[in-house]
């Protein structure tokens, strides 16, 4: 923690704090489509196809308008799918830089040009690109498609020899962590570090294709050693410092507090993990959905909703574990995370966690 902003979020308390009791925003994440170019084996969504009846341009930016009027600060643009599938991805990402807010928008990379990438820069987007090891035959495998981890990295070239990251502007590596790349991970941090590429090293939650694909699973006390050696490295070598704890390395997950998610087909759910419909933007306002909605009711409560030992535990007021990984492996989001290695009662810390 530094001075009273968290590590890794541009928000200070006051400001989480004022959004949590207030009902309002400071992200919101949109899905665009659930079309994608890859098929990644750990896939929340399935993405690949779209979807009937998903959202139109007029009604994403309804959504946009929806949720900046509630005092979102920065749209992170998930796309559901790949984003830049997305056949008005530009004029989305042109809406939202017209509306003053900031943008993240995580990609795999594989479809950016110079040219985008060009106005990427004019329209200040703080590019993610999802990137999940330095060996193509595991990145190739996690994708879903071969030849992925060249496109991936000629996405991620461009990108750099464009002027990324910069003092204006960040670029992030949105990486899963699995049994395949586990053993990597380490000098992986270590170069997206000294590239000064910001690295998002997280858990995969198991819903999607990762129920198909139970021997990605990493146990507790992996994710332990794994997390005290980055929390290492970072001390050591980059003068960072960070307490280890679940879901995401060197970042504490808050968004509950003051975020939302909108799908492509226009629900309303907490996160991609907890995919609990609220309400559909369709139907009702988001301002009206946030307000009555009782899983947004009791994420915004957490730390008097949340059970077993999160509740007790000494980091509790910082951090609530991961809400996708408790509710998606014990059918309730307010559990115990499943997989944080200060659980004792509920897992085994050898052996990766099971749906109950």
């Amino acid at each position: 923690m530094s001075g009273n902003r968290c590590w890794g979020s541009p928000f200070t308390d006051a400001d989480i704090t004022a959004a949590q009791e207030n009902g309002r925003l400071l992200t919101m994440e949109l899905e665009l489509s659930r079309i994608c170019n890859l098929r990644c084996i750990y896939c929340y969504a399935e993405s690949g196809t779209q979807l009937d009846n998903e959202l139109s341009y007029d009604e994403i930016i309804d959504a946009l308008d929806q949720g900046i009027a509630l005092g979102a600060r920065k749209i992170i643009v998930l796309g559901g799918g790949e984003p830049m599938a997305y056949p008005r991805i530009m004029d989305v990402l042109r809406a939202i830089h017209e509306r003053g807010v900031e943008i993240e928008l995580f990609t795999n990379g594989t479809l950016l040009t110079e040219e985008i990438i060009a106005e990427f820069i004019k329209l200040k987007v703080n590019p993610v690109i999802k990137f999940n090891s330095l060996r193509p035959e595991v990145q190739d495998h996690l994708a879903g498609k071969p030849g992925s981890h060249a496109t991936i990295k000629h996405g991620l070239d461009m990108l750099r020899a464009a002027g990324y990251p910069s003092d204006e502007l960040s670029l992030g590596a949105q990486t899963v962590i699995c049994q395949p790349n586990y053993e990597e991970l380490p000098a992986m941090w270590r170069w997206l570090r000294s590239q000064e590429i910001i690295p998002y090293f997280e858990t995969i939650t198991e819903q999607g294709r990762a129920k198909d694909h139970e021997t990605l699973a990493v146990s507790p006390s992996q994710l332990q050693n794994l997390f005290s050696e980055l929390s290492r490295i970072d001390r050591e070598e980059f003068g960072i410092e960070w307490e280890p704890k679940p879901p995401v390395a060197a970042f504490t997950c808050r968004r509950h507090l003051f975020s939302c998610t909108v799908t492509s087909l226009g629900d309303i759910v907490p996160c991609p993990g907890v995919d609990i419909s609220a309400g559909n933007i369709r139907e009702t306002s988001l301002k009206e959905i946030l307000a009555e909605s009782d899983v947004f009711k009791n994420l915004r409560n957490i730390r008097n909703t949340i059970k077993g030992e999160c509740k007790e535990c000494e980091l509790s007021s910082e951090c609530y574990g991961c809400r996708g990984m408790a509710y998606h492996l014990t059918g309730d989001y307010l559990a115990s995370d499943p997989l944080c290695w200060r659980n004792e009662t509920t897992t085994d810390h050898d052996t990766a966690p099971t749906r109950t």
